[in-house]
């Protein structure tokens, strides 16, 4: 078909250097060399048991189509995680759906709330995740990409904004903990966001996936300071070591969690019953974090103690199972991630995530032995 129809969407969203390092990656293996892999934050370590045999146990005789909204059971167990874990308190029915995962709720939420001509644009963290963009994108909306840096401790200010453009803004995304950079915010920050989203009008959406990795105090969620015009995005991912599960949750003003409902029934993005059970086993449970947390943070210092030998400085890196690492002087984000490559080490250049030029992402996803065997190899290639 030689004018194959293509949404222009597609040819919107930059790509970047992560597909020729999968591709080079990819390459090496198949010629034996051995492979350390920080890029993709999928961890390794076991999703643990009790979450598994939630997940067998509740796998039927006869399939049938699970609930658009999650089930009640999944609902009441994602009420009860807010209400310890944050001191937030929503009801099940009306303030919290489940969702096949963040990604897949990122991308499909400004789908429910486009409409109004004089409210066009998303804004969002630049570095960020690259679904928040394409979402938009894909919506019909204006990413408006606003540069977060170290000496602005990677906050995203309304006041960098500009009033004109909060008074046309639909969606403003946060994520804190943040993913690239690993950056914490404070309480009066999201009080500031807050108080922005109440004057000018539009929704926070809050990405907070990675709240329950931490190394220091304990990040606040949005939902703490207020639930009007908020909506929290969260993760059985990295909390619990369930990548492939695919389930999460949105929860907040009701108002706007009403608007999704609309919405949600008709993508069929609805996570099966029996993952929803293992979801509910998951939420229900505040040990199992905790445990996979320290794993993370002896990964984590052992790194950092690793850099510092080095003289390489992470920038941020209070919290997720990333280190934002500045590049050695007089390489790119481009050029140090793919001489590490060439010696086994797999890491994501920094520009994968947009204006994080001179940064390269660690994630924290081998085993502990992996990593000392990584940090090795990775002394051999830096000399």
């Amino acid at each position: 078909m030689r004018n194959t129809p293509k949404n222009p969407a597609l040819s919107q969203v930059q790509k970047n250097l992560s597909v020729e390092i999968d591709e080079r990656r990819r390459a090496l293996a198949a010629r034996g060399v051995r492979l350390f892999d920080f890029g993709i934050g999928d961890p390794k370590e076991p999703t643990p048991a009790f979450i598994r045999e939630a997940l067998r146990a509740a796998v039927p005789e006869v399939s049938q189509y699970p609930s658009a909204f999650g089930t009640a059971p999944l609902r009441r167990s994602i009420a009860g995680y807010l209400r310890r874990r944050f001191g937030v308190t929503v009801d099940p029915e009306s303030q919290v759906l489940a969702c096949a995962g963040a990604k897949e709720a990122i991308f499909h939420l400004p789908l429910a709330f486009a409409g109004d001509p004089s409210r066009r644009k998303i804004v969002m963290p630049d570095p960020g995740y690259p679904t928040y963009e394409v979402g938009a994108r894909f919506a019909g909306l204006e990413p408006v990409k606003v540069p977060l840096t170290a000496a602005r401790r990677f906050l995203l200010e309304p006041e960098d904004v500009g009033e004109e453009t909060l008074r046309q803004t639909l969606i403003f995304w946060i994520s804190y903990p943040h993913n690239p950079t690993g950056a914490v915010a404070p309480r009066d920050y999201l009080a500031r966001v807050g108080e922005a989203a109440l004057r000018y009008g539009f929704v926070v959406a809050s990405d907070e996936c990675y709240a329950d990795i931490y190394y220091g105090e304990r990040p606040a969620s949005m939902l703490e300071v207020q639930l009007e015009n908020v909506l929290a995005v969260h993760s059985c991912s990295k909390r619990s070591g369930m990548t492939g599960y695919r389930s999460g949750f949105l929860a907040g003003d009701p108002d706007l969690v009403k608007v999704l409902r609309g919405v949600r029934s008709h993508p069929g993005v609805s996570s099966p019953a029996f993952v929803s059970a293992a979801a509910t086993a998951a939420w229900g449970d505040d040990a199992h974090p905790a445990e996979r947390r320290e794993i993370f943070r002896r990964k984590r210092d052992r790194f950092l103690r690793f850099f510092a030998e080095r003289g390489l400085v992470a920038d941020a890196s209070e919290a997720t199972l990333y280190l934002w690492v500045r590049v050695p002087a007089g390489e790119t984000s481009a050029s140090y991630a793919l001489r590490l490559l060439e010696g086994g080490i797999v890491v994501a250049p920094g520009t994968a995530f947009g204006a994080g030029e001179g940064y390269i992402r660690v994630a924290l996803v081998p085993t502990l032995e992996e990593c000392e065997e990584a940090i090795t190899a990775w002394k051999r290639i830096d000399g």
